[in-house]
């Protein structure tokens, strides 16, 4: 994936939302136009008093209706940019979600989850925030000081140069500013990552910790994480609440140093700093909305930076290699219908390290309706061939084939339909104890579920809930016994040619073992099945294939 990903969406958004993107641009020009004339509309008006002359009373209503103007523009503007960030978010999601999907396992495996989930919270936030309160007005703030300086040229050429000399040092010093606050921030999302990772890790692991008596240094870990966020935060806001009163400290003394040259008297200042009553009010104006957007725009460059970061990340994310293509041209059908075995490793070496090997050489064959047994000690690669099998990753020489076709090369839409994979545990996703079995695959039917779930011997049990089948899913609607036969039933749901089962009896007593055993059984009928399990193979007997 390029990095275009991110251009593409808001591209995408623009050009769904011609008239949304037309109104923010009306807005932006209307704003900046009209926060130009009240201050000369003013001068004009106090000139006119100086003199002794009658104000009219369309001149006065005018003043007050263009500062209602601009208010409503300014409101119009940040309205539309809400919508327009929104817009911006969803598709930005969304394509991150896509981006998820054709990732490959050991992505999930390299990658910290609380990381991943920065990226669709934080990181999105700050991209959106790059559009409501960064890029746009900044541009209506520059915009908006370019007029100001044009018109101040006119009005009082001595304060135009004054502004000019000191705009550099300004921006010079919102530079310094925003280079360390964007240092503080890319330090605080790093901490946030590691905070959100560590709850849910801390959660999944609990019991091993309190077996081990390993609470306080959880704790210590998890305050070091909240540390580094609190650090990195506290030196944002140190340089956010240093900037805004230079900033003001800086246009109140243009102010006075302006108005002390004007009322000075000496002709060669009069010359470039002399003005009327009414200029100089209309001219203290424009001085506040001078600096009133340079501390915007400063504090817009600081959202712009956050943002990078964010923009950063995110490109980072969909830049991760994705997932090898696959041949959405196989037919199940037709790969049924080979004469070659079921599975096939040809002299197959793998591992998940550059420099590490997990197997090597390996070649057997499994024909159609054999039941296999892989046997051999922790870490011989047993589980590494299930993932082999389901695709989910390549193999580093030799290889993997299913009916001839190469695993990896299986499409996902073939894959449930011919794999059945039993884990040790139940993962259980939100929904109803039918949308367990049917993982929301539209092509199970309801029967399709209440057959697997009679097959291994669950359906009365299901059928007894208040609403059966529709009844919400929670962890103790089931006993582990239970949870791990309606795993064998998910399993089988799709009615697939083979059967994976991972150590499925590891965490069972005697009694429910032999009730699992009697339903694997019956599942395992006129299906290839391959068993992570001496208990399994004794129980069921068929080929073992010892892995060294």
């Amino acid at each position: 994936m390029k990095k275009s990903g991110l251009i593409q969406v808001i591209r995408n958004v623009f050009k769904l939302n011609k008239l949304l993107s037309f109104g923010i641009v009306m807005t932006v020009i209307g704003a900046v136009i009209s926060a130009l004339l009240p201050p000369l509309v003013l001068e004009r008006i106090v000139n006119l008093l100086i003199s002794g002359n009658n104000v009219a009373f369309p001149l006065v209503i005018s003043y007050f209706a263009l500062l209602a103007l601009t208010s409503i523009f300014d409101s119009s503007r940040e309205s539309l940019l809400v919508v327009f960030g929104q817009k911006i978010t969803h598709g930005l999601r969304s394509k991150l979600c896509e981006k998820l999907s054709n990732l490959p396992a050991d992505t999930f495996v390299k990658q910290e989850p609380g990381t991943i989930v920065s990226r669709f919270v934080n990181d999105v936030d700050t991209v959106e925030s790059l559009f409501t309160s960064g890029i746009i007005s900044m541009f209506a703030d520059a915009c908006k000081v370019i007029s100001i300086f044009a018109i101040l040229f006119v009005k009082n050429k001595g304060l135009a140069f004054v502004l000019l000399l000191l705009t550099p040092l300004v921006f010079i010093f919102t530079r310094v500013v925003q280079k360390r606050m964007l240092a503080a921030q890319i330090a605080n999302r790093i901490a946030v990552g590691k905070v959100t990772n560590h709850v849910p890790e801390t959660m999944k692991c609990i019991r091993t910790i309190h077996s081990l008596r390993k609470e306080k240094y959880m704790r210590e870990v998890y305050d070091r994480h909240i540390q580094d966020c609190y650090n990195a935060v506290e030196k944002t806001n140190f340089y956010d609440a240093v900037y805004s009163p230079i900033i003001l400290i800086v246009n109140a003394f243009v102010v006075a140093v302006i108005m002390l040259l004007s009322a000075s008297g000496v002709p060669g200042i009069q010359t470039f700093f002399g003005m009327s009553v009414g200029t100089a009010v209309a001219v203290i104006n424009y001085i506040s909305s001078v600096f009133a957007p340079l501390e915007s725009i400063g504090m817009e460059i600081q959202t712009i930076q956050s943002a990078v970061a964010g923009v950063e990340r995110i490109d980072e994310f969909l830049s991760l290699e994705e997932r090898f293509e696959t041949d959405t041209n196989i037919d199940l059908n037709t790969l049924m219908e080979s004469n070659r075995a079921c599975v096939e490793l040809q002299n197959v070496t793998f591992g998940y390290e550059p420099n590490s090997t997990i197997l090597s050489n390996l070649s057997f064959a499994i024909n159609t309706g054999e039941q296999i047994t892989l046997s051999g000690r922790t870490g011989a690669g047993k589980s590494t061939i299930f993932k082999l099998l389901l695709g989910q990753y390549k193999v580093n020489s030799g290889k993997v084939l299913l009916y001839g076709q190469d695993a990896s090369r299986l499409p996902d839409n073939i894959k449930r339909k011919f794999f059945g994979y039993v884990e040790q545990h139940f993962r259980m996703i939100p929904g109803t104890v039918l949308e367990q079995i049917t993982l929301y695959d539209k092509s199970i039917s309801r029967e399709m579920a209440e057959k697997a779930a009679s097959t291994v011997g669950l359906h009365s049990t299901i059928s007894k809930l208040e609403q059966g089948y529709d009844t919400p899913c929670t962890s103790a609607l089931f006993s582990q016994g239970q949870w791990q036969l309606l795993s064998i039933a998910r399993a089988i749901a799709s009615e697939p040619k083979l059967l994976l089962l991972d150590e499925i009896t590891a965490n069972l007593d005697a009694d429910t073992e032999q009730t699992v055993l009697q339903a694997l059984k019956r599942a395992s009928e006129n299906r290839t099945v391959i068993s992570i399990s001496h208990r399994l193979y004794q129980h069921m007997g068929g080929r073992e294939i010892s892995l060294s």
